[in-house]
């Protein structure tokens, strides 16, 4: 670690359960973060301020006015241009050491595939359930713990899934497959701004304690937030005897 690096990052160093092992596997960490919009937005700006290595953002769609109510990471001049170099700049401004790669397409099968193995983490910030389960089984092959998050109106939930841990869940015992929910967007249904915030820094944050190896995470737990009452409630998961991906996906 440089001078400089050890002067960014004093204030992790400082911790005694991160120290200066902790911020340099954060150095050589990589982060796939799927989605660049209110969730990926400060999920992302945490990771690169926090000094993850190598952060890989994957998102089709271009900067659109009605995003800047909170997608953060995006400004009024960067209207019309792909998510992903939006959010690069921004990151790239933040802390220059950051290696950031860019994907604008969609994050299916074949994508994953190619961008998951080796990855330290990846992060969940889409916002609809098919490119989640696909995310998930991504996951469940490739051994990458995944950090599930979702906001919509008030509502907002968190998880971590660990395929590297045999007792883990997956995304697809909390939601099976064969029974998806509707996709609500917030194009129709709205979105309280602070909410997308709060829940993408504690994906960064869950992101962060899995790749510095500390013990804590919310694997097995599923936080919900009510942002009208500012309350949270935990509930427990456990994982699905019946369900298909935990049965049938190994490590490749």
């Amino acid at each position: 670690m440089t001078d400089e690096q050890l002067l960014r990052y004093s204030r992790h160093i400082l911790l005694e359960e991160l120290g200066i092992e902790g911020q340099q596997r954060l150095l050589a960490s990589h982060a796939v973060i799927v989605g660049a919009g209110g969730l990926g937005s400060p999920a992302a700006l945490y990771l690169a301020s926090a000094g993850v290595g190598r952060i890989t953002l994957v998102d089709p769609d271009v900067v659109d006015l009605t995003n800047l109510q909170r997608q953060i990471a995006h400004t009024t001049p960067r209207i019309g241009q792909l998510k992903v170099e939006s959010a690069r700049s921004a990151l790239q401004a933040l802390n220059p050491d950051v290696r950031v790669e860019i994907n604008a397409e969609r994050a299916d099968e074949a994508r994953l595939d190619a961008l998951l193995p080796g990855a330290s983490v990846v992060l969940d910030c889409s916002d609809n359930f098919a490119t989640r389960h696909a995310l998930n089984r991504a996951s469940r092959r490739h051994r990458v713990p995944l950090v599930s998050g979702a906001a919509i109106r008030f509502d907002g939930q968190i998880t971590v899934f660990d395929p590297r841990m045999p007792d883990s869940p997956c995304y697809a015992c909390l939601f099976p497959p064969e029974h998806p929910p509707e996709d609500v967007r917030c194009a129709t249904m709205g979105v309280f701004a602070p909410l997308v915030g709060i829940i993408g820094t504690l994906q960064a944050a869950e992101a962060i304690k899995l790749m510095a190896g500390l013990p804590e995470t919310l694997m097995g737990r599923l936080l919900l937030l009510d942002g009208r009452s500012s309350q949270f409630q935990e509930i427990r998961l456990t994982r699905r005897p019946d369900c298909p991906v935990c049965a049938s996906q190994t490590a490749p």
